[in-house]
Formats: structure tokens, sequence, C-alpha cells
């Protein structure tokens, strides 16, 4: 038999081997069915939650419309569609990279990683890349759907989408890489913000705060030491946007879990639900028994709308370990300060049109300090165990505060400088939806 017969018949017989061997390095560089199950699970929980989380615009433009007077109401609807849109591009531009910088930062507090979002596929991550990214992408439009309700009715439109615009690609990104982008706050200070009470809600807050300083009260607000009220045109629309807002909440917390592909994971899910609801309930009831004490017997409804938000801030800095009994008391706190914090406001003559710096600012800080009750931290800082401090929590309450409130005040005073921000006393005083809308929300009513 020849040589190259022989090598043939050889080839031949050798050939299932090669193919079990190929099949086996080919299973071994398959992905698992779990792995595959889990990226597919987290990449849900993500869209889901992104989904329920967008519905929460909804939900602000909704309560702003109703709280404000009629006619600013088209004005304020526009608004809520307009800054979604705005922090949904400045997001993909330089957000979501300055969020997550990596090691491109300077001392791990100012990010520097700009440059445009873009998709990567990889089973390793867990999830689908872009899930991640809208999911994150709605939390910053609701920071700014804070400023809209607070300085409501006496700015003009193109000045404060502006103001969007820087806070959605810059200062918003920088705060949320401190903790999580795994920046300062995260490895220096045990900083602890499951959903973003302070790095939402206090970012947007502090920013509203500002905003309504620097811009002024509206025409008539305070007059000769008097507070004028300003009753909203529409209450059960703003009733509609509390529901919205409260249904919403589940995203925003359950899907900062960040995983639903394992029994822990699901069951994680389960209980932020529980306890934000829990959280929300708590909040509205104190509310509403403090403003009947405070007024008489009179029960406020817009105190009780925002006792519901209030109580949701709250409980957002950490959904998951509070039992539920300790959800409803951090949520009843939350209702009162909202309604102490209302009164204090006017005392300062800051004006603030639908409530959002007591439900959210006041509301984001008491949240965030009270996290280290339901872990069993200290005072001190516990950088190996990782256990939320005191000490820590105040530390990012504080550089969150004077961060946002200098940058958004170098914002404020260069766009009154420069555009200017607010209207003329006659345009003001004949509202929003005509000088800048040119379209009035309830016409058969003017």
């Amino acid at each position: 038999m020849s040589s190259l017969v022989k090598g043939t018949l050889r080839g031949a017989a050798l050939l299932p081997l090669a193919a079990l061997g190929a099949l086996g390095a080919a299973a071994q560089d398959a992905p698992s069915a779990s792995e595959v199950s889990a990226y597919v699970d987290n990449s849900y929980l993500f869209l889901i939650g992104g989904l329920i989380v967008m519905f929460m615009a909804a939900g602000f433009c909704m309560l702003e419309a109703g709280l404000v007077r009629k006619k600013n109401a088209a004005m304020q609807s526009m608004k809520n569609v307009a800054l979604f849109s705005v922090a949904g591009i400045m997001f993909w531009l330089t957000g979501y990279n300055l969020a997550y910088p990596g090691d491109a930062t300077i001392a791990a507090w100012f990010p520097i990683n700009f440059g445009i979002w873009s998709p990567s596929e990889d089973l390793a991550t867990g999830y689908a890349s872009a899930s991640d990214w809208f999911f994150q992408m709605v939390f910053v439009a609701t920071a700014a759907s804070i400023v809209s309700g607070t300085v409501a009715e006496r700015i003009k439109l193109w000045p404060f989408l502006i103001f969007t615009a820087v806070l959605t690609a810059i200062i918003y990104p920088a705060v949320v890489s401190w903790e999580w982008g795994g920046g300062a706050l995260d490895a220096q200070f045990a900083f602890s913000d499951f959903a973003g009470s302070t790095l939402v809600h206090s970012t947007g807050g502090w920013a509203a705060l500002v905003g309504a300083i620097i811009i002024g009260p509206r025409a008539g607000k305070f007059v000769n030491g008097e507070v004028h009220p300003m009753p909203g045109s529409n209450i059960p629309l703003a009733a509609l946007g509390t529901f919205i807002l409260w249904f919403g909440w589940f995203g925003f917390n359950g899907a900062s879990q960040l995983a639903a592909g394992t029994f822990g994971d699901i069951n994680a899910v389960a209980q932020i639900f529980a306890n934000t609801n829990m959280a929300a309930c708590g909040g509205v009831i104190a509310a509403m028994i403090l403003t009947a004490v405070l007024y008489k017997g009179k029960v406020d409804a817009t105190m009780a709308f925002n006792g519901a938000i209030g109580g949701l801030v709250s409980i957002t800095a950490e959904p998951l370990m509070p039992s539920m009994g300790l959800s409803i008391l951090i949520g009843a706190i939350g209702g009162v300060l909202v309604v102490l914090t209302v009164p204090l406001l006017d005392k300062f003559k800051i004006d603030d049109v639908v409530g959002a710096i007591p439900a959210h600012l006041v509301c984001g800080i008491w949240g965030t300090m009270i996290v280290p009750l339901s872990h069993g931290g200290g005072f001190g800082i516990d950088l190996e165990g990782g256990t939320p401090s005191y000490l820590g929590q105040f530390i990012g309450v504080l550089a969150c505060g004077i961060f946002v409130s200098i940058a958004s005040a170098i914002i404020w005073f260069a766009l009154k400088a420069t555009l200017g921000i607010r209207p003329s006393e006659e345009e003001e005083l004949a509202g929003m939806d005509k000088s800048e809308v040119g379209l009035e929300a309830y016409p058969e009513f003017g």
C-alpha cells in the first residue's frame, strides 16, 4: 500500500476524533443557557424599568400643568416634552460617558471622558448596553423636570432649555460619576444612594432652589410682607400626575437593583416594590394628618400629593434593606418635612410653584441621611466593609449641594446676563401661553 493511500486512510480514521475535539472546543466557548437567560432577564429589567420611568415624564407634566394657573398650562406642558428631548440628546452626546468614566477622571471628582456614547454587545457585561443607556437616560430627565416645576410661570422657554442642556450633559453626570460611576464618594467615603435620593432628586432640587432665588418670585406672589396664594388650575390633573409618578417609581427603584436573572435578585426587586409603595402611603397619610392639625381640620390636597412624592423620594436612597414598617416611617417623615418646608420657603420669599424643593431636595437629603439605619452603620466611615455611615452620607449630601449650587448659579447668572431669563412683567401677567407658546391650554375659559 502506497504511503499516499496509508495517509489518506489514517486521516479518514482521525476525522471523527477531530470533529469531537472541535465540538468540545465550541462547547467550551459557547455561553451557558443560564448566562444567556440572565443576560436577557437583566436587559428586560432595564428596558421595562426604563419605560416605566419614562412614564414619569408624563406624571411631572400632568402634576405641573395642574398646579400652574391656566394661563401657563400650555407652556408647562410643552416644557416637559421639550426637556425630555433635550435630556435624551445631551445624555447621548456627553452625559453617559461622563457618568461612567472609568479611570478618565481628575482625582475621582471630575470626569473627563467626553464623547458620544455608542453601544457594545458583550455577554460578559450581563445586559444589553443599550438597555442600560436607556434606563440611565430617563433618570436624567427626572432631574430636569424638578427644575421645571419650581421655576414655572416666570421663565422664558429657550433659556430654560439651555440650562437643561448643561444640567443633563455635565452637572448631573458629574454627580452620578461620584457614586454610580465608582468615583470619590463611592471609593473614599462608602457613600450609598441606591436609586438617587441625592444623585437625582437633590441634584434637581439644588438646581431648582438656586434658579428660584436668582430668577425671583412670580409677580404678585409676595407683596408688602404678605404671601398671596396662587392656586393651580386643575387639581384632578395634579392628582393624575401624582398617581403616574407613584407608578413610575416602581421602575425607578425596582430596576435600580440592576439585575433580575437570579432567585435573589428578583426577590429583591419585589421587596423594593413593596417598600416603595409603603413609603408613599406613609407620606400621604402623614401629610394629611399634619395639614389637618395645622389648618383647623382642612386637608390640603396639594400637600397630600407632595406627601406621596416626598415619601417616594425619601425611600429612594435605600428601598431594599428597610422593613415595611420602617419604610412607612421613612416615608411619613418625608411627608411631614414637605408640609413644614413649604411655609419656610414662603418666609424666605422663595417661590416654588409645585413644591418640588420640599419634596425632592429636602426629602432627598433626609432619605440619604437615614440609609445607615437599615444597614447597621455608625458615624465613622467603613471603607473595608463598605457599610454606609452617617459621616459618609453627609459628605455626599454636602458635596452634591456645593457643586450643583455653584455650577447652577454660574449658568443661571450667565443666561440672565445674556439672553435674559424672565419675560416682561406684562407678558408674565398675561401668561406664558400667549407670549411663549402662542396657544392657550384652555381657550374657552380665556
